[in-house]
C-alpha cells in the first residue's frame, strides 16, 4: 500500500507551496468539500502566509469555523461528530468505546471548542504532525492504529475522494465500537444493526428536564449499543449533562 503524500510547510516555502498547504488543510479537515470563496478563512490564511500562525493553528481555525461547526456539530449525530473529528484531525478511526465516550462527555460538559482543542493539543497530534505537517489519513497503516481492529474501521468512515463527509450524517461505527467488533469492509450503507448479543451501556445524566416530578441529582439510562446515539441526542435536547458512559457486563 502506497504511503500517503505528506504535505509540510518549510521555512523556505514559496507562495505556491502555501496555497498547496491551504488547499490540503481545507480538504482534510472539512471532509473533501467544495469551499466557496465567501467561506474561506481569509484572515487565517493571511496569518499562515505571513507565518504568524503555524499549520497546526490554521487547522484549529478551520476546525472551529462556522463551516465545520454547521456541517458536523450542528447537523450530525454526536457519535458521528466524534468519529469524524478523529478522522479529520487525527487521521484515524476511534479505537474503542472509552475514546468515544470520553469525547462525547467532554463535548457536552465543556463545549464545542474544548472538544476540537482536545485533538489538536493532544500528544498524538504533536507526534504525528507537529506544527507544520497537514493532517492526513493514517488509519490505513499500522502507524495510526494502536489496535489492529482500527484498520478495518477507517474504511467505514474514510470512503476516499469521491465522498463528501457531510453527506453522511449517521454514525458508521456506533455498533462496531460499542461492541468491540470488527467492521466489514463493504460499500457504505449507514445502517446500524443490533443483535441478541448486543452490549448495553449505562449513561449517567445530571439535570435532564424529562425526569418529570422526580427531583434527583442524577438519572441513569440503560441503552443498547445501537440505541446510544438517539439517547444522547435526546439528552442533549433536554439540557441534560452526561456524567459518564460505561459498559454493562
Amino acid at each position: 500500500m502506497a504511503s500517503p503524500a505528506i504535505i509540510e510547510l518549510w521555512s523556505g516555502s514559496d507562495l505556491e507551496e502555501f496555497q498547496t498547504v491551504i488547499r490540503a488543510v481545507y480538504k482534510q479537515v472539512l471532509g473533501n468539500p467544495h469551499v466557496m470563496e465567501s467561506e474561506r478563512l481569509v484572515t487565517a490564511e493571511s496569518q499562515l502566509c505571513d507565518r504568524s500562525i503555524s499549520v497546526r493553528e490554521f487547522v484549529r481555525a478551520v476546525a472551529k469555523s462556522d463551516f465545520y461547526r454547521s456541517r458536523y456539530f450542528e447537523s450530525c449525530a454526536p457519535y458521528r461528530f466524534v468519529e469524524l473529528n478523529f478522522l479529520h484531525l487525527l487521521g484515524r478511526a476511534p479505537q474503542d468505546q472509552r475514546e468515544v465516550s470520553e469525547h462525547i462527555v467532554r463535548c457536552v460538559a465543556e463545549g464545542y471548542e474544548a472538544e476540537i482543542d482536545s485533538y489538536i493539543d493532544s500528544d498524538e497530534y504533536q507526534a504525528a504532525f507537529g506544527e507544520n505537517v497537514v493532517p492526513y489519513s493514517r488509519g490505513k497503516s499500522s502507524e495510526g492504529n494502536a489496535k489492529q481492529i482500527g484498520y478495518n474501521r477507517i474504511f467505514a468512515i474514510d470512503r476516499g475522494p469521491a465522498q463528501i463527509d457531510s453527506a453522511v450524517q449517521a454514525s458508521q461505527l456506533v455498533y462496531a465500537v460499542a461492541t468491540n467488533s470488527s467492521t466489514a469492509i463493504k460499500p457504505s450503507t449507514a445502517t446500524v444493526i443490533g443483535s441478541g448479543t448486543e452490549k448495553r451501556f449505562k449513561i449517567v445524566v445530571a439535570g435532564s428536564k424529562f425526569d418529570g416530578p422526580r427531583r434527583v441529582s442524577a438519572t441513569e439510562y440503560i441503552v443498547s449499543a445501537s440505541k446510544m446515539t438517539p439517547q444522547i441526542q435526546r439528552i442533549n435536547r433536554t439540557s441534560g449533562k452526561i456524567i459518564s458512559i460505561t459498559e454493562i457486563a
